[in-house]
Formats: structure tokens, C-alpha cells, sequence
């Protein structure tokens, strides 16, 4: 069932219709002043522009062709005009209690899932081998963990591929490194972060170690059998490590591919590239032009392959989704990689189009980029000593803060030591998580530990109280399972909440159109707080009338219910109890 705002919409729609103004100015708001109307819509003011006529004479035709409707009678309470030309909307609780239980029903709270059968595929994480991983594949992770799950409740066939950097140059320094240590014994992750820097430094230092690491690169790359059975020990090693850190942080992956894997495709398509002359040498490299006679700011052609024979990142990518098509044949692939690659993506996304790789009209390309985190002195996070924090560090230290700020608010203490530990990391991911998403994706944020642990504020851990809140609550009331909403009575204190519980399809919609997780966050925020209201507001357990006192028990389990799905979708999950 679509949302309140959109069921209000289609009322309108039909009336722009039928006075010939331009449906796309039909659209209807939840209002910004609720005490003044519930919605608004704003569409008479630019109908005006074109009709060459006053603002609210249009409104005031709106409002006529409106109220014509066979349901309006059933709908609005109120339909005013305001200001220069809004047209403020207020409906009957009749029909928001019939709104509300039809939703109470609807197993998927009035979110559509229209999208069955179509594959999506989700580059996100992207670790490296052979290095431990850091903060710095914490956003990656944790925006692509969460839009996945979007994707997969919007019906899609949602296929999250980590895409590890196991192929190129650093792997010829740490095989070079190696067989200068003369190494054989059992490789660890350990022993291969301490290797990699000392490889890399040698290797910028001296340009003899370099060309040693090429070589290594070119053999790897030439299927040579030692190296290859080293380097696979690397993955395998890696790999370990890095499941160990993602399910810990509570990140999922359905495919563990990395660059390696593109490998195979690289020949045939740069031949396929020549034979359309779009593969072009320039100073002994091979290149791809995607520059626009249009484009405002100049863009570089794609170096599929360096003078030295050696493949670039934008070749791998460009190969990779070759690979891609053939496994998934997806409609959209998303990347979510840091911002500051906006040009590296531009350059691939160019030339996968112009050579006929990815169609436009076949496949959407998006790069869903993310600013920085920073610490509280607004630089890029750091150790206390100035170095980049393990992965693992982080967590362990987020759920040391949530087990302090548990002790604060006299939460979880009568448990035994192994599920307070449970809660404690279910608050520690909430806090990370939540800070993380809260924020709109392209902007940098503050990575303030004692704040997105607080139990205050608009944070992970107030979010999982609330929710507890209302469980305990519906326990004392004696509620098990779902409850039959048969009638449902809409007081003054229950409007608000049972207006926003019907506005969930609205805010899901607009964060899938943008891949914009924020959009989640602030619902769940503002339903919470809205909850808080009305528990504050409302006699529930006390009240003496059965009837009210169902409706609200009602709204109760469908904010609970609605709470846990939305944090769900966050990556978040709420326990039992606190």
C-alpha cells in the first residue's frame, strides 16, 4: 500500500488532470508546520507561472475539483489555502485509523517490492590483500552492507562483491620480498602486514627492487606455479582475517572476488577495443579517450596499459564488469567507493558506454561515494600516535565505550557476563553503524566515540532503547504475536504517531532513489521521538477504555515492528532486552 502523502498525490493527480495543469506539480508533502496542516501541496504556485493567473485562484480551482472526488468525503477533514497559494491538507481520523489498519496488516509496512528478478551487484569494502584492514574500510563497508539490504527489500536480486585488491604490483613486491628473505615457513596475516611496508618502501627507494617486484608481477601475472601457489596462500590467509573483522562489524558479502578475477578478460576486450580504434597507443601506452566536446572540465583518456605492458585499476574495472555481466547480468552495478575516485569512475563508466560494454539503456552504473571520517580535530581519524587504526582496534573500543555508557544508564545489569558482552557489541555496532548513516553519504563526518555511544541524543543507542522500551512495554500489556486491529480509535495524542507510521514507503522510496541511507535514519529518529511523545502523552497500560487502549497497544507493536525493520535495514539489530 503506498504511503499517506502518496495516496493524497494520486487525489491530487487526478485533479490537475481534470484542469489540464501539469501532473508533475501534483506532488503532495507531509507539512513542515504540522500545528497549521498534516500535508501540503505546493503545486499551485508554479501552475500559476504557466496559467499567468493568481496562485490561490488556482488553488482555489484545485480545491473545488477536489472536493468532487467520490472520496473526499471519506478523506479530508480540511482543504484550505495558505500563504500565497499552498493548499494545507487535514484528514479524518476515520480514515487515518483505516489507513493505520490496513498497514497493521501489510507484512511488508506498505514498502512495494516490484523489482523480482533483477540482479543487482554491489562493489563495496575493498580491502587488499596482504594488509590488516583499518578505519579507512569502514564507511565502504558498512554504507554498502546497508544499501544491499535496501536493494534486497526493494525486490532486487542484491549480489555484494567485496572486490579485494589481490592482483598487480603490490603482489610482486611482497612475492619479490619473499624470495630475497629467502622465506619458506607457514605465511601469516601478520607476517604479511610487517612485509608489505618494508616492500614498498625498498621498492620506492630503489629502483633495482622495483623492477624485481615487476617481474614478480609479470610471472604472477604469466601464471607461474610457485608464485601463484604463494599467492594464493596470501588470499587464503586474507581472507580468514578479513571475514573475522566483517563479521564482527556484522557486514555481509555473497561473493569474495577481487581483481585477480578480471584477469582472464583483459586480452580479448582490449582487442576488442583496438578493433573499433578506440584503443589508441600515446607515448608508448595504450589509451582510451572519453572526453566530450560538452564537458566543462577536462577529462583524461583511461590508461588501459602502461609503456611497461603493466594494466591499470581502470582496465581491471572495466573488465571486471565485462565479468559481471556475464555471472549476474545486472540492471545496475553500485560502487561505493570514496568520493574523491568520482573521476577514476567517470573515465570507466565513459568507456564501458562508448565501447559497447554496458549499454546505457541495459545497465545503470552508479558511484555512490562517501566523504571522510574524521576524528574530533577534524582531520582524517588517527591513532592517538598519528597511525591508521586496525579494524578490530575500533570495534573492541566501541564496545568498551557502550559497556561504560550501560553502566551510566543502569542498563543490562542484571544479566550474566555473556549476554551483557552480547548487548554491549549489539550497542557498539548501533553506535558505529548509526553515526555512520546518519549522516548524508557524500559529506564528511566526526568520528566522536563517547557521543555515538551516549544513550542521548540522536544515536544508535537511544534508538535500541526505545525499541526495547516498547517491547518490555507490550510484554507487561501481555502481547504475543500480532495483534488483530479490528477497529482502531485516532485520539489527539495518537495522530502524529499513526500519521508517520503510514509515511515509511515515502522515506524508503526517496533513500533507494538517492542511495541515500540519511533518508533511514531520520525516519527512525523522528518515529522514536514520536513514540516518546505519545508514551509520555497517552495512558496505554492504565487506560480504562479496552477499546483505546487496543488502538494504542496497536500503534505500540507497529512502531516496534517498524523500529526493528528499519534498523534492520541499517545493519542494526535490536536485543531482546537491555
Amino acid at each position: 500500500m503506498p504511503s499517506l502523502s502518496q495516496q493524497l498525490t494520486d487525489i491530487m493527480t487526478r485533479a490537475f488532470n481534470s484542469l489540464d495543469l501539469p501532473i508533475e506539480y501534483a506532488r503532495v508533502n507531509v507539512s513542515g508546520q504540522i500545528e497549521t496542516a498534516q500535508f501540503q501541496c505546493n503545486g499551485a504556485m508554479p501552475c500559476a507561472k504557466v496559467a499567468k493567473k493568481n496562485p490561490r485562484d488556482i488553488a482555489q480551482d484545485i480545491i473545488d475539483v477536489v472536493n468532487q472526488d467520490s472520496v473526499a468525503s471519506d478523506v479530508f477533514e480540511t482543504l484550505s489555502i495558505g500563504g500565497p497559494g499552498f493548499i494545507n491538507i487535514t484528514l479524518k481520523d476515520t480514515y487515518i485509523a483505516e489507513n493505520f489498519k490496513n498497514l497493521a496488516t501489510d507484512t511488508r509496512f506498505g514498502i512495494s517490492s516490484v523489482r523480482q528478478g533483477q540482479n543487482v551487484v554491489l562493489d563495496y569494502g575493498g580491502p587488499n590483500i596482504a594488509k590488516s584492514m583499518h578505519v579507512g574500510h569502514l564507511r565502504s563497508s558498512i554504507i554498502g552492507d546497508t544499501l544491499r539490504r535496501m536493494c534486497l527489500y526493494a525486490g532486487y536480486d542484491a549480489i555484494g562483491d567485496v572486490h579485494m585488491g589481490d592482483w598487480g604490483t603490490p603482489m610482486g613486491m611482497i612475492l619479490s620480498e619473499l624470495d630475497i628473505m629467502g622465506f619458506d615457513d607457514d605465511i601469516t596475516m601478520e607476517m604479511l602486514a610487517d612485509i608489505y611496508p618494508k616492500a614498498s618502501t625498498a621498492c620506492k627507494e630503489y629502483e633495482q627492487r622495483m623492477a624485481l617486484a615487476r617481474e614478480a608481477t609479470r610471472k604472477l601475472q604469466n601464471g607461474d606455479e610457485a608464485y601463484t601457489r604463494t599467492w594464493r596462500e596470501f588470499i587464503d590467509v586474507s581472507v580468514t582475517g578479513m571475514k573475522k573483522n566483517f563479521d564482527a562489524l556484522g557486514v555481509h558479502f555473497d561473493e569474495w572476488k577481487g581483481e585477480s578475477d578480471a584477469h582472464p578478460y583483459i586480452e580479448g576486450m582490449i582487442a576488442d577495443l583496438k578493433a573499433q580504434n578506440l584503443a589508441v597507443e600515446s607515448d608508448g601506452a595504450l589509451i582510451l579517450h572519453v572526453a566530450r566536446e560538452d564537458d566543462k572540465k577536462e577529462i583524461p583518456p583511461l590508461i588501459l596499459r602502461k609503456s611497461d605492458g603493466a594494466v591499470l585499476y581502470g582496465t581491471t574495472d572495466m573488465a571486471t564488469i565485462i565479468e559481471r555481466i556475464k555471472t549476474h547480468n545486472p540492471v545496475k552495478i553500485i560502487y561505493v567507493v570514496d568520493q574523491r575516485q568520482s573521476l577514476h569512475f567517470e573515465q570507466v563508466f565513459r568507456a564501458v558506454r562508448v565501447s559497447g560494454i554496458a549499454p546505457e539503456d541495459e545497465m545503470e552504473l552508479i558511484h555512490a561515494g562517501f566523504g571522510t571520517m574524521n576524528g574530533t580535530d577534524g582531520k582524517p581519524f588517527k591513532t592517538r600516535a598519528g597511525g591508521v587504526m586496525r579494524l578490530e582496534d575500533l570495534i573492541s573500543m566501541a564496545v568498551e565505550k557502550a559497556q561504560n555508557h550501560l553502566n551510566e544508564a543502569d542498563l543490562a545489569n542484571d544479566m550474566d557476563e555473556v549476554e551483557r558482552t552480547g548487548v554491549a557489541h549489539k550497542v557498539a555496532l548501533a553506535a558505529v553503524k548509526f553515526a555512520d548513516l546518519q549522516n548524508n553519504r557524500t559529506a564528511d563526518y566526526v568520528f566522536d566515540i563517547d557521543r555515538m555511544t551516549s544513550f542521548e541524543g540522536k544515536t544508535g543507542p537511544y534508538l535500541l532503547y526505545q525499541a526495547v522500551r516498547i517491547q518490555s512495554l507490550l510484554k507487561k500489556a501481555g502481547v504475543e504475536g500480532d495483534l488483530v486491529v479490528d477497529t482502531c480509535n485516532i485520539l489527539d495524542a495518537d495522530r502524529s504517531l499513526a500519521l508517520l507510521l503510514g509515511e515509511l514507503p515515502e522515506y524508503f522510496d526517496n533513500a533507494m532513489k538517492h542511495y541515500t541511507p540519511h533518508i533511514l535514519c531520520d525516519y527512525a529518529f523522528k518515529l522514536a521521538q514520536e513514540f516518546s511523545s505519545f508514551y509520555g502523552n497517552c495512558h496505554i497500560l492504565s487506560e480504562k477504555d479496552e477499546a483505546v487502549k487496543s488502538s494504542r497497544l496497536a500503534l505500540c507493536q507497529q512502531t516496534h515492528k517498524t523500529l526493528v525493520l528499519v534498523l534492520g535495514l541499517l545493519g542494526i539489530e535490536v536485543p531482546n532486552r537491555m
